[in-house]
């Protein structure tokens, strides 16, 4: 193969990978979070470790997937993290049926940076303004390529 059909193809094969790129959603979303101690007092710089499940259905619902984070606290106590990107415990984040009920986030942390997890909350995830934006476009396909139309 000759090298100009060779960058024709490199050329064609990149086109449509940043075509398939553009019409994904991100497969996580943010979290952040100040972490305290039993007590209450802020865990400034410092290991900690977060356990996050997505339960479906309700608070106590079945749990479709889990991941750890294992971040440093700043200053303030604060962390950030995406959501679907940890490290995987059980489950997967690009297979959640996201039209399937009602979720929640069951947030556990181990203030140490270990791996004994004290459930810190579960809070019922609602809409996002990304998924809001969503909801108003409409695909269409015109000469076999995907369009996206607000309406």
């Amino acid at each position: 193969m000759n090298t100009k059909k060779l960058l024709i193809i490199i050329c064609i094969l990149a086109n449509q990978f940043i075509n398939s790129a553009k019409a994904q959603a991100p497969q996580s979303f943010n979290y952040q979070a100040v972490a305290r101690d039993a007590a209450g007092s802020v865990i400034s710089n410092q290991a900690v470790s977060f356990r996050i499940s997505l339960l479906q259905g309700s608070a106590t619902g079945t749990n479709v997937y889990s991941e750890t984070h294992a971040v440093t606290t700043n200053q303030f106590g604060l962390v950030n993290f995406a959501i679907g990107v940890g490290t995987v415990v059980s489950g997967s984040f690009a297979n959640i049926n996201w039209a399937g009920g009602a979720y929640f986030v069951k947030v556990e942390l181990d203030a140490t940076g270990g791996s004994t997890y004290v459930v810190m909350s579960t809070t019922q995830l609602i809409s996002v303004p990304y998924a809001l934006a969503s909801n108003s476009l409409t695909t269409t396909r015109t000469n076999g390529e995907a369009e996206n139309r607000k309406e």
